[in-house]
């Protein structure tokens, strides 16, 4: 067990991202992680997704490895608009498994995955190659994934996005993409636009698993500041007016010289708060051998700061 006053000072090694200072950047150390990946060694991720009270056993136990203070750090991080989203590295040569457990104890500390419709499961994996078929940006590699937020097209509510790099192979290119609504030059432009507060369609293509269809405002208020509910491949607008106010919204965003492109390490987590930060992915270089694995959770608080 360690102290708050060590584990914060020394163990977590929490500071601000060199790219931009809103982005925190916290280290697990690996004696955090044997001790915890030792002490849920007989809980498998098959037990995981049958037995839901396990997932917050692992995040009890992740957090009392870092003497009680992960949680904290966590949540208070993603609630303050200042900086609300963090990259947590991982040591090298972690096992899938390993990987999920961990992402696991840290979504759970913050709050609760949704179902993900896609996967069946509270976590989606999917992979990014050469080629693909699919029907959305997601997996399609050569093409810039543009700035956009989740849950558009859901029911459920999606304070939080988490994305671990599970596997990658071949590949050059690929960066995250991110952009906190108020480092974006023009967003109270399109905040204060009465279109910015129209309701707005959303659908999702037949791979999300999600029948109906939701209506949504661009912009929102949370804690007197705006915030963005927004991806351009789901949303059905109704008229050329709402058409070209998303074009040329989203056009800001994608040339906003603000957008951080990061590349995430394999075993890095991004965390990051869904209201007030966008995010997307840069093309890779063409390589038929690219190959990457990314896993997904995204879901809601389960108390507010």
């Amino acid at each position: 067990m360690h102290s708050f006053h060590n584990f914060h000072k020394t163990q977590l090694n929490q500071h601000s991202h060199l790219l931009n200072p809103r982005l925190q950047e916290l280290h697990l150390p690996m004696v955090v992680l044997e001790n915890f990946l030792t002490s849920t060694k007989e809980i498998s991720v098959q037990e995981l997704e049958y037995v839901p009270y396990q997932r917050l056993v692992l995040a009890h136990l992740l957090d009392e490895e870092c003497g009680g203070s992960l949680k904290k750090v966590l949540v208070e991080t993603l609630h303050d608009r200042a900086t609300g989203a963090l990259e947590i590295s991982t040591p090298p040569d972690l096992n899938k498994d390993d990987l999920i457990k961990i992402s696991t104890a840290v979504s759970h500390l913050v709050g609760l995955p949704n179902f993900d419709s896609m996967s069946g499961k509270y976590y989606a994996c999917f992979d990014v190659k050469d080629t693909d078929n699919s029907d959305s940006y997601l997996r399609q590699a050569y093409r810039l994934f543009t700035l956009h937020t989740d849950g558009t097209y859901v029911e459920e509510t999606t304070d939080w996005v988490l994305m671990l790099k599970l596997k990658e192979v071949n590949a050059e290119g690929g960066e995250s993409r991110l952009l906190h609504l108020d480092d974006w030059e023009e967003m109270e432009i399109f905040a204060e636009h009465p279109l910015g507060h129209t309701p707005m369609e959303y659908k999702s293509p037949p791979s999300k698993n999600v029948s109906v269809s939701v209506k949504r405002q661009t912009f929102y208020q949370r804690n007197g500041r705006p915030c963005l509910c927004f991806i351009d491949q789901f949303a059905y607008p109704h008229t050329i007016e709402q058409a070209l106010f998303l074009r040329d919204m989203s056009n800001s965003m994608e040339n906003s010289p603000k957008t951080l492109s990061i590349p995430l390490p394999t075993g890095h987590i991004l965390l990051m708060n869904n209201h007030f930060w966008a995010h997307g992915r840069e093309s890779f270089k063409e390589n038929p051998q690219l190959y990457r694995e990314l896993l997904r959770q995204r879901g809601a608080f389960n108390e507010q700061v």
